[in-house]
């Protein structure tokens, strides 16, 4: 899995060096601190942040916490001392970095908050996707998968959950089980995957279905995971069809399950649409100026800039990914970067 994981991450970077848009002067440097650089979802976001930014001024440079709180919070206490233009942060864990956050900006360091949303203290700008709507737009492909199945919404579906402490897959959660509340003859069995691990998934999917073989759909909430759970199948003895699978965030790994006729549903993250609406409003953020709320137009898609309790909060939404339109090369899963460029919001 950490070969295929580097190799997409390399296939990334390529696609995103051939891009040769006139970018502006530069504006000084931001830094990303990324939680982690083994998932596609994150390796993405470094060439997208990295492009999107570069063409609004901004040079940006990555620290990679390998998912490792400490290593985050040691390199928030350095990045506070360079005095950067400004800080983007997507968390390893979202208490413990509480303090680090308010130590940035209280060192007038504005801080982002990139696709991990913070509640517990104010940031600067968060991007994120509309996390309760996937969960939402699930439900709507779980009703038509089942109903498809059964001749009515009825059956049995295994959630298997990303990190139990991240808002991500709680959010989701909370969008797909609200909505099937509708549909009292379904029954939703979720199991966590502590840390998105996918032997983990592997081990819920091997488990669960031997506890319950009667699963008519196992809904992943990420793509990685729903690789593991088709491994999980495979050794089983099961092919593709004989359990209908949904995944949630759009990484290629989902795109190619679906393609191979095991994935039914992929709901995408839309990872280029965060990335642009943090360039989008980068010297706002650096400028200290004020953010407006209401409907902005990210990469084509509607988007809302919000005044929370803890800032300026935009939310993107997403899409329903099938075999129908897996090929769109709007869907980052297909590894073609916009080839537009983002203008700083007025």
């Amino acid at each position: 899995m950490k070969k295929i994981l580097l190799s997409v991450f390399g296939i990334l970077a390529l696609a995103f060096a051939t891009l040769t848009p006139a970018f502006a002067q530069s504006k000084g440097t931001v830094y990303y601190l990324v939680p982690t650089l083994l998932d596609e979802f994150q390796t993405g976001s470094v060439s997208a942040l990295e492009m999107f930014l570069k063409q609004v001024g901004y040079e940006m440079k990555t620290l990679n916490a390998d998912n490792k709180t400490d290593a985050q919070q040691s390199q928030m206490n350095d990045v506070i001392a360079l005095k950067p233009s400004a800080i983007i942060l997507a968390a390893v864990d979202f208490n413990a970095l509480k303090p680090s956050i308010e130590a940035a900006r209280a060192a007038g360091i504005p801080v982002v908050e990139f696709d991990r949303q913070i509640t517990s203290t104010p940031s600067d700008f968060t991007s994120v996707a509309g996390t309760v709507e996937i969960g939402q737009i699930a439900a709507d492909q779980a009703e038509k998968l089942l109903k498809a199945k059964h001749g009515s919404v009825k059956g049995k579906i295994l959630q298997v959950l990303g990190d139990p402490g991240d808002p991500y897959t709680l959010d989701i959660q909370k969008g797909f089980e609200e909505k099937m509340k509708a549909f009292p003859d379904v029954k939703i069995i979720s199991v966590p995957a502590t840390q998105w691990a996918a032997d983990a998934a592997g081990t819920i999917v091997n488990d669960q279905m031997l506890a319950n073989p009667d699963i008519d759909l196992i809904f992943s909430h990420a793509a990685h995971l729903s690789v593991a759970a088709v491994a999980s199948l495979e050794a089983a003895g099961k092919k593709p069809g004989d359990v209908m699978l949904m995944s949630s965030n759009g990484a290629p790994v989902g795109l190619d399950l679906i393609r191979k006729g095991w994935l039914n549903v992929e709901v995408e993250q839309p990872l280029y649409a965060q990335a642009a609406a943090v360039a989008m409003f980068m010297d706002k953020v650096v400028n200290k100026q004020e953010i407006k709320p209401g409907e902005y137009d990210v990469l084509g898609l509607k988007s809302a800039v919000t005044i929370e309790a803890w800032g300026p909060n935009i939310k993107i939404p997403g899409a329903a990914i099938t075999k129908q339109n897996v090929d769109n090369p709007a869907f980052w899963g297909n590894m073609k970067p916009p080839s537009g460029t983002v203008k700083p919001v007025e």
